[in-house]
């Protein structure tokens, strides 16, 4: 005969609410919670945005992180790069983009024609995000949360506001979405010139991780090659730029 459970008592209910309630609480708590905003100085630098952004606890990755990792870069930079966030390596260091993904996008710059003091680049989250792995001994990178982008979001636009940069180029899906809508495809639309409001030109294309975790040599010099070329598209903008002025 099969076993027949017992119903839940009213005390046995009332117990699992208790021990749900405060995680909903938590979640809440983070979808509600304040932005960076009021951390952002009245006349924003990109000297004294960093310097405020050390101390941002607008969302709960300071918790785990090692520094806050500001954007760095020409404070007339004509070409701004946007990716998700720091990595281990940038954790660690306090710069964006010195890790291997990072050492790629310089890589790709130069094989573009893209020279680096005409380029800023910043994360849309600060702080980095990760998990151990199952032995405990590595950080691996953890996606952020969407009210952890939303707290992180206003020091973004303070950087592209002192920045006002020609070119917005985001680095992969998250970059996209968080910038250019939830809906937005880097692998049916990258490369492809974009309206937007936070910058004359706006394009997104792979984040440089992904090129690292191609199956194959093969594989990974063909996605390096496309990754290249999504950069040259935006050379004659600069170039156009550069006239103009």
């Amino acid at each position: 005969m099969a076993n027949v459970g017992m119903a839940p008592s009213s005390h046995d209910l009332d117990l699992r609410c208790a021990d749900v309630m405060p995680r909903a609480v938590k979640i809440s708590h983070h979808k509600s919670q304040q932005t960076a905003a009021p951390l952002i100085p009245p006349k924003p630098t990109i000297a004294n945005l960093r310097t405020a952004a050390a101390g941002c606890k607008a969302c709960d990755l300071w918790e785990r992180a090692t520094q806050t990792v500001f954007g760095e870069g020409s404070v007339h930079a004509k070409v701004v790069f946007v990716g998700e966030q720091p990595g281990d390596r940038e954790d660690l260091a306090g710069h964006p983009f010195v890790g291997p993904a990072g050492r790629l996008l310089d890589q790709a710059l130069a094989e573009a024609g893209i020279a680096r003091n005409d380029v800023y680049i910043t994360n849309v989250v600060k702080h980095f995000n990760w998990a151990p792995d199952q032995r405990g001994k590595r950080r691996i990178h953890k996606k952020p949360r969407y009210w952890e982008i939303n707290a992180c979001r206003p020091w973004l636009d303070a950087e592209l506001a002192v920045v006002k940069p020609e070119v917005l180029v985001c680095l992969g899906a998250t970059a996209a979405q968080a910038l250019l809508g939830k809906d937005f495809s880097v692998l049916r639309r990258r490369g492809e010139l974009v309206k937007s409001s936070l910058a004359p030109h706006v394009m997104a294309t792979v984040h440089p991780s992904s090129i690292l975790r191609a199956i194959d040599d093969e594989s990974r010099r063909q996605q390096m090659q496309a990754f290249i070329e999504d950069l040259r598209k935006i050379v004659p903008l600069i170039h156009k730029v550069g006239k103009a002025a």
